[in-house]
């Protein structure tokens, strides 16, 4: 199979190598020359490994256009709609499109999947698959055991997507019907990473690090009802999974990134510092506007909010989470 890869960053390269090494065929389409260069040297962009001799990057679009008709889209989400825009221009025929990115978009609150469909003309759009779920590009690369979601609407499109990147090596691929479920848990999970690093960067220990994890699938799955999709989701791969993953690991960026929050740094300070995309900042901007829209109770990520975006400190942000009324656990 061929396979175009649209950014060659630090997941979109891993994903590339994954796919070398399950036979496929594969070019990766990126903006930035110094990525494109370091890829066709065999070096990997972000991490210290060599990659395989297949793997070949262009800036070129229309070579990747011309390569394949299946696009993996590995762009943080707040150019995707940009991105979308350009290659529909330049795509002559039906396309299938698999996102890795995990976000939803703050101004529309629209999910990736819901994006390709308004970008993407109809003649030129085939099915849509999201792969995510528990993964750090940082051990994938390594070939470290994995385990990831193939999700859509079309489950045969699902199940070619699952054995396409499936090995018997070290990565092993679910599928699910459950887009909605998948896409907003992978998103609304990063948000809750920031708020578990600014917990470590405070230096509040792992009770509370336990206790943002577990409250925090309580946040996901209100989105993820209100969304309309499966609350049972919530609590696989690409949410409690997904979330673990990444709310306990300085491989996240977006637990570092709180942790530096935590710390006292400002967010012009943490964006100079961190050369890929925070997705969880976007995300609690997002389930912020969501929870005025929807009137549903975020209580951690609307303070998060508060401190991110409106200078609330850190302490005033917590005793605000810790003086809520007394209530029962429930879901």
């Amino acid at each position: 199979m061929h396979i175009s890869i649209i950014g060659g960053g630090a997941w979109g390269t891993t994903l590339a190598q994954v796919l070398i090494d399950n036979h496929h065929h594969v070019k990766i389409y990126d903006v930035k020359q110094e990525n494109v260069d370091k890829i066709n040297q065999k070096r990997h962009p972000f991490f210290d490994t060599v990659l395989p001799d297949q793997i070949y990057a262009t800036t070129n679009l229309e070579e990747i256009i011309e390569f394949s008709n299946i696009y993996l889209l590995s762009v943080p989400t707040k150019v995707i709609r940009d991105v979308l825009k350009t290659l529909n221009t330049h795509i002559l025929k039906p396309s299938v499109f698999i996102n890795v990115s995990k976000g939803i978009e703050p101004d529309s609150l629209k999910r990736v999947s819901e994006i390709v469909l308004e970008e993407i003309d109809q003649d030129k759009y085939e099915g849509f698959v999201a792969l995510t779920g528990p993964s750090h590009a940082e051990e994938v690369i390594l070939r470290h055991l994995t385990l990831l979601v193939a999700a859509s609407t079309d489950l045969q499109l699902a199940k070619k997507i699952q054995h396409t990147f499936s090995n018997e090596a070290y990565l092993r691929v679910y599928t699910s019907n459950d887009l909605i479920g998948c896409e907003v848990g992978g998103a609304v999970k990063n948000a809750i990473a920031v708020i578990s690093g600014a917990c470590t960067g405070l230096g509040l220990g792992e009770n509370a690090r336990a206790a943002v994890i577990t409250r925090g699938i309580v946040e996901i799955v209100r989105v993820v009802e209100l969304m309309g999709g499966k609350k049972e989701t919530a609590f696989g791969l690409t949410g409690i999974g997904d979330l673990i993953v990444t709310a306990s690991s300085e491989h996240s960026r977006n637990f570092t990134a709180g942790k530096k929050i935590g710390l006292g740094e400002s967010l012009d300070q943490i964006y100079s510092e961190q050369k890929q995309t925070i997705e969880g900042i976007r995300t609690i901007e997002a389930m912020h506007g969501l929870s005025k829209k929807y009137k549903i109770e975020l209580p951690m990520i609307n303070a998060a909010y508060e401190i991110i975006f409106n200078g609330l400190p850190v302490e005033k942000g917590l005793e605000k989470l810790l003086s809520r009324d007394l209530k029962s656990e429930d879901f």
